[in-house]
């Protein structure tokens, strides 16, 4: 499988795929694509995975795409203003990601539901305490609310994320969270109780727009109107 993103900043993946190759996509990610490409609706995994894939935010059954015939090619649209990264899965290397964030991937790859070990990381964390487990082998795009920010942490290396700009950890990552000291600090600095702490070894993906940040700013302008 090839592909190639464009777009900002509302980006499209668009994935050429030889005869007989499959991608697997959430419901109505798919924007156009050649008439060769055979679409199955599937449960893919059984009952069981589709319950944790709902969990995970995303819908119970997933479409299949499969080339027929020959190459065909097949495009993935953003649903909201921001970025489309790609992810390479194996066996040994999954990874993380914020609820809803799965776009697509390779057939090898499964997605399922990632609960956090640690309660307070749970609630508290930004991400709640549900988020989505990408594992197996092959390519996978998920989406990013505005701009992708990539840092590599060393073992034991920490960054203190603000919540709900985690989008992406390498599943070699722990994700706690810490308190904000200081009663002037909690009422009066704007940044909430809890901030998230993310330690590596692992890379860990930020995102500068979160879609619950973007929400309270429409609703705070709209309550001046």
């Amino acid at each position: 499988m090839q592909y190639k993103i464009d777009g900002t900043p509302l980006p499209v993946v668009t994935c050429t795929l030889a005869n007989g190759e499959s991608m697997i996509t959430e419901r109505g990610s798919m924007c156009w694509m050649s008439p060769n490409m055979k679409m199955e609706t599937t449960s893919n995994g059984g009952i069981g995975k589709a319950l944790g894939r709902a969990f995970a935010g995303e819908s119970m059954f997933q479409n299949r795409y499969t080339a027929t015939g020959g190459d065909g090619f097949i495009s993935f649209a953003s649903s909201f203003p921001g970025s489309i990264i790609p992810l390479t899965i194996t066996p040994d290397k999954p990874v993380i990601l914020q609820k809803s964030a799965f776009l697509a991937s390779d057939a090898g790859v499964s997605m399922s539901v990632h609960f956090q070990k640690k309660i307070g990381a749970g609630f508290f964390g930004g991400e709640g305490f549900i988020m989505q487990r990408l594992s197996g082998n092959g390519i996978a795009f998920a989406e990013i609310d505005g701009h992708a920010v990539e840092y590599v942490l060393a073992p034991g290396q920490q960054i203190i994320v603000d919540t709900g700009y985690l989008a992406m950890m390498d599943a070699t990552c722990s994700m706690d969270i810490v308190r904000v000291h200081g009663a002037k600090n909690i009422f009066f600095g704007g940044e909430g109780l809890f901030n998230t702490v993310i330690t590596g070894p692992g890379k860990v993906v930020l995102q500068t727009m979160p879609i619950s940040g973007f929400a309270g700013l429409v609703n705070r302008t709209a309550s001046k109107q």
